[in-house]
C-alpha cells in the first residue's frame, strides 16, 4: 500500500480554514489551531486513513475504538444503500421493522445467559443512560423504590449526557457541568500498577478492589443502590484489566445486595478483546450489557442495551411502559449495517484473529519497556495502554506542567505527524492508548512500535 494518496480536495488549506471558522469539534481545545491547520481526514482504507493533503496515517485507535473491520468496506456501504432503498427510516415506537428484529434476535442469541431483550439506542452514552433509567424503573415496579443509586469506578468513562456523566468517574470531565444527577458512588479501579493495597499479589488486589464495592453498598445502604456499572477492561487511565476472580466476587456482591451488574461494553464488545461480549472472556454474568461502537464498526451510529428476562418481566403486564426512547434508536439503516458488519466479522473470524495475535501485539509493545519513559504496558486483545513515567523505579508521574508541555505540547502532535493516529491522554496518569482495527497484524504492530519508539525517545528528552 502506498504512503500517500491524491487529496480529495485541491484546497486542503481552505477546508481547514472553514473548519476553524464554523465547526465546533468535540473534546477539542480550539486554541490549539490558532497557528496551525485543523487536520482534515478525507479517506480510509483498511487500517489506514488519509488527510486532505494526501498524507497517510496508521489508525491506531480504530477511529474511536470503533472501526473493527477497518476502513473502506464496500459491503457495509452496500448494505446501507439496500436498506435505504427499501425502508430508509421508521421509528421503533410501537412498531418494528425487519432489520431491528433480526439484529435483536442475533444479539440475544450471542449474549451470555438470558439477556434476550434488546433496546436500541444511538450511542454508547445513550446506552448507559438507558441502563440507569431501566434499573430505576425496574426497582420501582418490583416494590423497591428506594433503589436508585449507582456505583462506578474511579476514572471510568461512561458518557457525556447528564446521567452518564454523573456515573463517569473523571472529576475534570464533570466540573463544568455541575450539579449533575445525584446518587452516584465511586470505588477504586483495578490499576494494579498503582495498587494502594496488595501490590505484590494480583489476585488479592482484585479481591480487595471488588470488596470495595461491597463496602460502598453497605455504607450507603443496599436498599438505596440499584446498579454497579463496570467496563470489562476500563478505558480511561490506560486499559485496566480485571484481576483473576474480580468479576466473580463482584457478581457475588451484587447478588448479595440485589444490585444489578451492568457490563459497559461500549468499547470492549464485538472483538476488541477477542469475544463478541467481553463478559464471556472474563467469565461473569451481567444483568445488563451496554454496547455501541463496534456493533457497526462505526459505519453508522447505533447502540444497544441487552437486558435479562427478569428485568423485562414487569414491563409485560398491563399498562406498564418504559417511557424512554429516541428518534433514531434502532434506525433501519444502522441495523442493516450492523448485521452486515457482524456477518463480515464472522466470515473473516476476526474474534479468532484477535485472540491468536494478541500475544504478538503485546510482545511488540513490550519492547518499548526498555525506554526510560515507559512505566507499564497493559491491556488485552487489541486494546492497550502505555503508562508514561518520569522515574521507572519510583513510578513518579508527570507534573501538571510536564503533562502540558510533553503530552499535549509535543507528544500528541508528534505521533500524528510521524504517521500514527492514537491517543495521548492524562485524565489520570499520562498514557498512550492503542486500539487498532481488528484486521491488523505484525506489520502494523511493528509500525506502531517504531513510531512510538522514536517519538517517546524524543519526548523523554523534553522532561
Amino acid at each position: 500500500m502506498t504512503t500517500t494518496a491524491e487529496p480529495v480536495s485541491a484546497d486542503a488549506a481552505g477546508l481547514a480554514q472553514t473548519a476553524r471558522n464554523n465547526l465546533w469539534m468535540h473534546f477539542t481545545r480550539h486554541s490549539a489551531y490558532d497557528e496551525t491547520d485543523v487536520p482534515v481526514i478525507v479517506r480510509g482504507e483498511g487500517p489506514y486513513i488519509w488527510d486532505a493533503r494526501g498524507k497517510r496515517y496508521l489508525d491506531g485507535l480504530a477511529g474511536l475504538f470503533a472501526v473493527q473491520v477497518g476502513h473502506g468496506r464496500e459491503e457495509l456501504a452496500e448494505a446501507a444503500a439496500r436498506q435505504m432503498k427499501q425502508l430508509a427510516y421508521f421509528p421503533l415506537w410501537g412498531h418494528a421493522h425487519p432489520a431491528a428484529i433480526e439484529l435483536a434476535e442475533r444479539l440475544a442469541l450471542a449474549a451470555p445467559g438470558d439477556l434476550n431483550r434488546v433496546f436500541f439506542t444511538v450511542s454508547g452514552g445513550e446506552s448507559v443512560e438507558t441502563a440507569w433509567k431501566l434499573a430505576k424503573q425496574y426497582f420501582k415496579l418490583v416494590g423497591k423504590p428506594g433503589k436508585h443509586k449507582v456505583v462506578s469506578r474511579a476514572l471510568a468513562y461512561h458518557g457525556t449526557s447528564q446521567g452518564a456523566l454523573s456515573i463517569t468517574g473523571i472529576p475534570g470531565a464533570k466540573a463544568d457541568f455541575e450539579p449533575l444527577v445525584p446518587s452516584t458512588l465511586r470505588v477504586p479501579n483495578t490499576n494494579f500498577y498503582r495498587a494502594p493495597e496488595h501490590a505484590g499479589d494480583y489476585e488479592a488486589y482484585g479481591r480487595w478492589a471488588a470488596d470495595q464495592i461491597d463496602q460502598a453498598i453497605e455504607f450507603e445502604g443496599a436498599d438505596t443502590v440499584a446498579a454497579v456499572f463496570l467496563e470489562p477492561v476500563q478505558n480511561t487511565g490506560g486499559c485496566f484489566v480485571p484481576p483473576p476472580g474480580y468479576f466473580e466476587r463482584v457478581r457475588e456482591v451484587c447478588d448479595k445486595h440485589d444490585v444489578l451488574l451492568v457490563s459497559d461494553e461500549v468499547i470492549c464488545a464485538f472483538g476488541r478483546v477477542g469475544y463478541d461480549f467481553a463478559a464471556k472472556r472474563y467469565g461473569y454474568q451481567p444483568d445488563i450489557i451496554t454496547t455501541a461502537k463496534g456493533l457497526t464498526s462505526g459505519y453508522a451510529p447505533l447502540g444497544a442495551v441487552l437486558a435479562s428476562e427478569r428485568l423485562m418481566e414487569p414491563f409485560t403486564r398491563g399498562a406498564t411502559t418504559f417511557m424512554h426512547g429516541s428518534t433514531y434508536g434502532g434506525h433501519p439503516v444502522s441495523c442493516a449495517v450492523a448485521l452486515a458488519n457482524l456477518d463480515l466479522m464472522e466470515r473473516e473470524d476476526l474474534y479468532g484473529h484477535v485472540l491468536s495475535r494478541e500475544t504478538a501485539f503485546r510482545s511488540t509493545l513490550d519492547k518499548l519497556t526498555d525506554l526510560p519513559i515507559v512505566g507499564d504496558v497493559r491491556g488485552a486483545g487489541f486494546f492497550y495502554g502505555i503508562e508514561l513515567v518520569k522515574d521507572k523505579k519510583t513510578k513518579e508521574t508527570f507534573s501538571a506542567d510536564e503533562s502540558e508541555r510533553v503530552l499535549r505540547g509535543f507528544l500528541s502532535d508528534a505521533l500524528f505527524e510521524a504517521g500514527l493516529y492514537c491517543r495521548a491522554d492524562d485524565r489520570a496518569e499520562p498514557v498512550v492508548q492503542l486500539s487498532p482495527p481488528l484486521i491488523c497484524d505484525q506489520r502494523e504492530f511493528d509500525e506502531m512500535e517504531q513510531i512510538l519508539r522514536d517519538t517517546l525517545t524524543r519526548a523523554w528528552a523534553l522532561l
